[in-house]
């Protein structure tokens, strides 16, 4: 791989203005594409084959003027006031012929004759029913119906918009801005020239421009969920300035050591490019192991965010030699350009026994208590992760200010959390007085169901055959109570005869999906391991050292889930980080975070350890390679770490709460992963390991294929001298 890389890399260098024009050619194509073929971002977390997607299908089968959005206005008459007063009932009667002439809509149901009322008579819910799906009503649309009311609040009410119809996708904007900002300024710091920061930044941002173009131009014939671009651009982004780093780190080492630019770049991608191409592919593998789930809105945010991962590589072993062939010397500060090096002296840090060497040799002198209080440390903070709890997200956990929060909470106000999290129960069979019969049946069944409220009257289909009851449930969506009703009234409604009967609505959709994501986990992660452990073993040929970064590995989730719980969860520090309305998490957050952070945690291990095994193989012993490694190695895998986590906090100031937990926590998991876990425990474990860590049985290394990771191949090719040479010397 390294030789196949460096002839790529020179090529590039030689060849830049072929390649930068063939990139911006390839990134306005895209871009072209993306303004005409793109389609709407869906917030739809359908399961198929599940009990409330059966129902949903029928409902759309039978009720079709009944399968479009909903929204509901909430209106409250002045404290100590009544809506039965004749002006405030004349209002609201105002208020849903508005609603009902709404563009978009089919029609609004009075709340008089719903007898949709609060018993203290200062409440009504307007039921508003959308003729299209919530993904398909236009943001006019939408505006209009969220300013309806003016007269009903002219006239003294309080007038609320809730229901699916107020979901929008989130908005990118000036906070995902800060993370770049911040990532520059690492970029700065570590390079000491504006032009390697700025050309590296550069670089990832078109590989980013590029994916996210490619992403939107397929997403008018693909399915995309709300969350999936903001999750590729956040990945797309962070990969995308770290890959770049590395390689920009090893060209101005070897310009350091003397080397031409031409050959410094070529050999940079052959050898730091080997490790950004399998760091890359680790995490493509495991975005795209997503779909063995078989959740197709998890399957198409695990395979969005493995494209623009591809894109980041592709860009980071063409694009950037070829500026690094523009930029030529201007990427070392400018004090120590046109120096004569010797012997790699000139960069600070490159050769020099900077805080890295003084950290490995602290960490490996004492590893036994390093490795002892690393990993209780990480136990116990992992410890609330035992009480996670999942669900998907409903208006009551919304951004404080937000037309749904705002409803759903004047809705709980006025009925009760409950009304937050309806129910729709369909009950279907083949003629109308078997539908009526088990409509009966189904009353009685449920009758005295702990946590159960209110069983609506049904809606009966135009042929009467199918009938559509409304569950009300004494909690909100969210409730572990609520969770025990779905199931109640699951089991209390299987046995009736002659009817089907299925439960759902958006709170049993969520139960669902968090269900069949809770079980799908623990094969996941046993899939995610099991294949960090054989891709470790084929790039580090050894047996210990795939363990133990497994292991890491399940440190940082273990403690990544256990600090968010604790957090979004449970409520501590929650302010911090902008939480009003501590939760559960968001259901998929678990399986993603662990396909991302396996991913993430492969790179600053094949970046770590990748530099101690080529020094061993070249010749060092295994203490002084374990400290080497680690020491030329710090100070890039740390810049590389907060460029990550400055990314990923970006999102934290999103107001929605399913992006915010899910940059929390990518933020966390870099931060435990680098620098507790890859900088702090691993070579304390290696050192431990001595020359045991690179064992590998010669039987297995005969049928491992040699992916040359550390460039060896390439070195002979080069005449390069080897660690123990250079000490003759």
């Amino acid at each position: 791989m390294a030789t196949l890389l460096y002839r790529l890399g020179r090529s590039s260098f030689r060849r830049r203005k072929l390649v930068l024009a063939l990139w911006l050619a390839l990134l306005v194509a895209l871009g072209g594409s993306a303004l005409a073929f793109k389609g709407p971002t869906t917030s739809d977390f359908a399961l198929p084959g599940t009990e409330s997607q059966r129902a949903l299908d029928a409902l759309e089968r039978e009720f079709p003027a009944a399968s479009g959005a909903t929204g509901t206005i909430v209106v409250e008459a002045p404290e100590g006031r009544t809506l039965a007063e004749p002006r405030l009932t004349t209002a609201v009667g105002d208020l849903v012929k508005e609603a009902s002439t709404l563009p978009g809509v089919v029609g609004a149901v009075d709340p008089f004759t719903a007898k949709a009322l609060s018993p203290d008579g200062r409440y009504a819910l307007i039921q508003v029913q959308f003729a299209e799906p919530a993904d398909e009503v236009t943001e006019a649309q939408r505006s209009a119906y969220e300013k309806s009311g003016a007269d009903a609040e002219a006239a003294g009410l309080r007038v609320e918009h809730g229901g699916e119809v107020t979901s929008s996708p989130p908005e990118v904007g000036s906070t995902e801005a800060i993370g770049v900002a911040v990532a520059l300024v690492v970029l700065l710091i570590t390079f000491g020239s504006l032009v390697a920061a700025g050309m590296t930044m550069l670089n990832a941002l078109i590989g980013v421009a590029a994916g996210m173009a490619g992403l939107y131009a397929l997403s008018g014939v693909v399915s995309l969920n709300s969350t999936a671009p903001i999750l590729a651009l956040m990945l797309g982004l962070a990969v995308g300035i770290d890959y770049s780093l590395f390689i920009t780190s090893r060209h101005r080492q070897h310009l350091a050591e003397g080397v031409e630019p031409e050959e410094a770049a070529a050999r940079a991608v052959g050898t730091a490019g080997s490790a950004v191409v399998f760091a890359g592919i680790t995490v493509i593998i495991a975005l795209s192991g997503l779909a063995v789930v078989n959740i197709p809105f998890l399957t198409a945010m695990g395979l969005a965010a493995a494209g623009t991962v591809a894109v980041a590589v592709l860009v980071a072993v063409t694009l950037l030699p070829a500026f690094l062939g523009f930029a030529g010397t201007r990427v070392l500060p400018r004090k120590l350009r046109g120096t004569s090096p010797a012997h790699g002296d000139a960069v600070p840090g490159a050769m020099k026994e900077g805080f890295g060497f003084r950290w490995a040799r602290l960490v490996t002198r004492l590893r036994i208590p390093v490795i002892l209080v690393g990993i209780v440390g990480l136990g116990v903070l992992a410890l609330p992760a035992a009480d996670m709890r999942l669900a998907l997200p409903d208006a009551s956990t919304a951004a404080e200010g937000s037309p749904a929060r705002e409803a759903a909470d004047l809705i709980t106000e006025g009925f009760g959390p409950g009304f937050n999290g309806r129910l729709a129960l369909v009950v279907t069979s083949d003629s109308p007085e078997q539908t009526a019969t088990a409509v009966e049946g189904v009353t009685q069944a449920l009758r005295g169901t702990p946590n159960l409220l209110a069983i609506t009257p049904p809606n009966l289909s135009p042929d009467k055959r199918t009938a559509l009851l409304g569950i009300i449930p004494k909690t909100g969506p969210t409730a572990a109570a609520t969770e025990t009703l779905v199931h109640d009234v699951r089991d209390e409604t299987r046995g009736i005869d002659g009817a089907e009967v299925s439960l759902t609505g958006q709170t049993a959709v969520g139960i669902d999906v968090s269900e069949k994501l809770s079980g799908a986990l623990p094969i996941y992660l046993a899939l995610v391991v099991g294949l960090s452990v054989l891709l470790l073993m084929l790039v580090f040929r050894s047996i210990l050292v795939p363990l133990k970064a497994a292991g890491g590995f399940l440190l940082t989730v273990g403690t990544t889930f256990g600090i968010t719980v604790w957090i979004f969860q449970e409520g501590h520090l929650a302010n911090l980080v902008g939480v009003s309305t501590p939760g559960p998490l968001v259901s998929f957050l678990p399986i993603l975070l662990i396909g991302i952070l396996f991913g993430l945690a492969m790179d600053y291990e094949v970046f770590l350890v990748s530099r101690m095994r080529e020094d061993f193989v070249h010749g060092a012993g295994a203490q002084e390679a374990t400290i080497s490694g680690m020491g030329h190695g710090a100070r890039v895998v740390t810049a590389a770490a907060l460029i990550m986590i400055s990314v990923f906090a970006g999102f934290v100031l999103i107001d929605d709460p399913t992006i915010k937990s899910v940059g929390f926590a990518l933020a966390l998991g870099v931060a435990v992963d680098a620098f507790i876990v890859r900088m702090t425990i691993v070579p304390a474990v290696i050192s431990l390991f001595g020359r045991s860590a690179w064992w590998l049985p010669r039987w297995l290394d005969r049928l491992l294929p040699n992916v040359d990771i550390e460039g060896e191949k390439l070195r002979e090719q080069l005449h390069e001298p080897t660690e123990k040479e250079l000490a003759k010397v």
